[in-house]
């Protein structure tokens, strides 16, 4: 899953990016307001954590103007201003939760699960292309009924792969989305990643799911 972090402080935004990586985020940040509203208008994240003293645009003009176009992306507090009536504002704006400054980072992590729990619940938990299911909560895959047993950057791109069924998929955006690194042409880390996951989804099968596009990337969907 991929979390935004709008947080201009370096240190903050460093310790937030390195402990909810280590928990198995893909973490973006933004250092100021106008970035972090582009960022929010770019990509399709799952949650966006937004501080509310920004240089260049504050949180709270962030959270409006995003809040006019999406409605749904979970969006959490996090800042300094502790009074009742800013924790208030903010959630009346359209946050989904509000945590000050100084925080306990698994009380943070909490709050992120809980959301994206919730999230899950609205959208739906179960992912399914043909004979594959995608269970999102217990990171579990089955095709036709049989559990398929896969890496944690396995699964990440099996599920990047479905979410975007019919679409190609690019190396760069499938590096980006599940390394969270920049992929360098004469990388082959993804094209080794995908041969690993089809061996596992797609050859005991007679029906291949995963195809390639040359030149392009790949695009998961059932074919006649």
């Amino acid at each position: 899953m991929r979390i935004l972090v709008v947080e201009d402080e370096p240190k903050t935004a460093a310790y937030l990016q390195k402990g909810l990586g280590e928990n198995g985020f893909v973490v973006d940040v933004a250092r100021d307001g106008e970035d972090g509203l582009h960022c929010a208008r770019q990509l399709p994240y799952d949650l966006i954590v937004l501080d509310v003293m920004l240089p260049r645009r504050d949180g709270w003009s962030v959270l409006a103007e995003l809040r006019r176009t999406d409605k749904s992306t979970p969006i959490l507090f996090l800042t300094a201003r502790d009074a009742v009536e800013e924790r208030v504002k903010g959630l009346d704006l359209g946050a989904d939760d509000y945590l000050v400054k100084p925080f306990a980072f698994s009380e943070l992590l909490a709050r992120i699960r809980t959301l994206l729990r919730r999230g899950k619940h609205e959208h739906g938990d179960v992912l399914r292309v043909a004979d594959l299911e995608i269970h999102v909560a217990s990171h579990k895959a089955l095709r036709d009924g049989k559990r398929l047993e896969l890496a944690p950057k396995e699964f990440l791109l099996l599920l990047l792969l479905v979410q975007r069924s019919g679409e190609v998929v690019s190396r760069t955006v499938i590096a980006e989305q599940v390394w969270d690194m920049n992929f360098e042409s004469d990388s082959n880390v993804v094209d080794v990643a995908v041969r690993r996951l089809r061996r596992k989804m797609d050859d005991p099968f007679p029906r291949k799911l995963v195809h390639t596009v040359r030149g392009v990337g790949y695009i998961l969907e059932a074919r006649e």
